[in-house]
């Protein structure tokens, strides 16, 4: 009789497959290798996932190679060997070159930085502006597409 009045629940169980296994507030990553200190992550706040971290408000340093570099943004990604930024980016090399965008990407491997939107490059009073960027911080080589530059051309003292 109870079967006539009620109706069974019916039940629909889920997989849940992108669970966060925990959540740090202000935190500070660092990486080592043989070599020493290779990366430091700092963020206000960052949910660890089984392949990755998201970072709020990341601020990224490389110490792998040469040069230091430098990324802050308002949130970032960081899985494997990619760190990916969005939002108020500025990226910042030990030697004095920078640019800021609002999307960009880092190799950690290949050392490759990449503005996939309009970018604005520093380097002392010179700027360059343009459509996208790929700056290789290992052999110091950018490529851009719709360049405007303004440069500062120095004399030679003689």
């Amino acid at each position: 009789m109870i079967f006539f009045l009620f109706k069974p629940l019916d039940i629909k169980e889920r997989d849940f497959v992108d669970v966060p296994v925990f959540e740090l507030k202000a935190f500070t990553l660092y990486e080592l290798n043989t070599k020493g200190l290779s990366t430091v992550m700092r963020g206000d706040s960052a949910i660890r996932y089984s392949d990755r971290y998201r970072v709020s408000n990341i601020n990224y340093t490389d110490n792998s190679k040469e040069y230091i570099a430098n990324m802050k943004a308002d949130n970032g990604t960081y899985k494997d060997e990619f760190v990916n930024l969005n939002g108020n980016v500025i990226y910042q090399r030990e030697d004095g070159l920078s640019f800021e965008t609002q999307k960009a990407t880092y190799n950690k491997k290949t050392k490759i930085a990449r503005a996939v939107t309009d970018y604005v490059s520093y380097r002392g009073s010179n700027k360059v502006v343009g459509k996208s960027l790929m700056y290789n911080n290992m052999s110091k080589t950018i490529k851009s597409k719709s360049v405007v530059a303004k440069y500062q051309l120095q004399e030679e003292q003689k």
